[in-house]
């Protein structure tokens, strides 16, 4: 049983990374589907479709090659099961030259913070990559 389905989700593909393996298996949900829509506009990965077998839904990720990228990205969780950071959207960080991004679960849908502050929305504060 996972008890952190959202860090689970970072650590697999942070491990990916990792071993540069290309393509990552992950049980289905629709948050994290909407977390992996996120990080695919913002070319952390490649790809990523749902898959279904057996009456079971999986994600199927694509890794950006490391070996030609030479870039790791860095996938930290920061709301935690034991502790949510709720943020409002005048305290959401600007990102540094667009280095990295938050990702903020909101009443409007998971968005990045950058499209936080333009909705005017705060939420939850679910991770940070750069």
């Amino acid at each position: 049983m996972i008890i952190d389905p959202i860090g689970d989700l970072l650590t697999r593909i942070r491990n990916a990374y990792l071993a540069r393996i290309i393509e990552v298996k992950l049980p289905y949900s629709k948050l994290k589907a909407d977390i992996l829509k996120i990080l695919k506009k913002n070319k952390y990965l490649n790809d990523f479709e749902v898959v279904s077998e057996e009456d079971k839904k999986y994600l199927l990720v694509t890794l950006n090659d490391v070996r030609t990228t030479k870039y790791v990205p860095t996938l930290k969780r920061i709301s935690k099961p034991g502790q949510r950071i709720y943020i409002w959207s005048k305290d959401i960080k600007k990102s540094r030259n667009g280095v990295w991004i938050y990702i903020v679960s909101t009443p409007k849908g998971v968005v990045t913070g950058y499209e936080a502050r333009t909705l005017n929305v705060g939420g939850e504060l679910l991770c940070e990559v750069f």
